[in-house]
């Protein structure tokens, strides 16, 4: 019998264990800049059930989280509109981490260093289940997304461009 690769705790997944969330642990290799395609080749999964956790940023440069499908992009503008304010743009990556905690490529919505606001794309909330990351590069949870409006108060928004 193979022997169950050890996982170490993350931000994360205490989150979710303090909360008693029911997720499963997907560790793979990381590749710089692979994204989101090779996340769901490594596993197996289809990338549209990858979900990217994006850190983007208002006008007046309060931080918000984006949950993303891995094979879309956000429309800014989209965005924009549904939450309501006048323009929302990606944080650079030093600024992203200083919010999150996370560093880019393992950022995840649960266990950030600062409470933010989180909308997901209303498309990933009618999937099964969803591949978040876990806290880490190379490592995704598998929860029901139901969870990201439960625990996180995730607002639906339409927002997806087809990449």
């Amino acid at each position: 019998m193979a022997k169950k690769e050890h996982i170490s705790e993350t931000p994360a997944t205490q989150f979710l264990r303090k909360h008693r969330v029911d997720f499963s642990e997907h560790p793979y290799p990381y590749e710089e800049h692979g994204g989101t395609s090779v996340s769901a080749r490594e596993l197996g999964v289809p990338e549209h059930a990858v979900v990217k956790t994006l850190v983007m940023q208002d006008e007046a440069a309060r931080p918000l989280i984006v949950l993303m499908h891995g094979d879309c992009k956000v429309s800014t503008k989209n965005l924009a509109r549904a939450i309501p304010c006048k323009s929302v743009e990606p944080c650079k990556p030093e600024v992203a981490q200083r919010h999150s905690g996370y560093q880019i490529g393992g950022t995840s919505p649960f266990g950030t260093r600062k409470a933010l606001p989180v909308y997901v794309e209303q498309g990933i909330l009618a999937l099964d289940k969803i591949y978040i990351n876990g806290g880490r590069r190379g490592y995704l949870v598998g929860i029901a997304p139901q969870v990201l409006v439960a625990l996180l108060a995730a607002r639906p928004v339409l927002c997806a461009l087809e990449e």
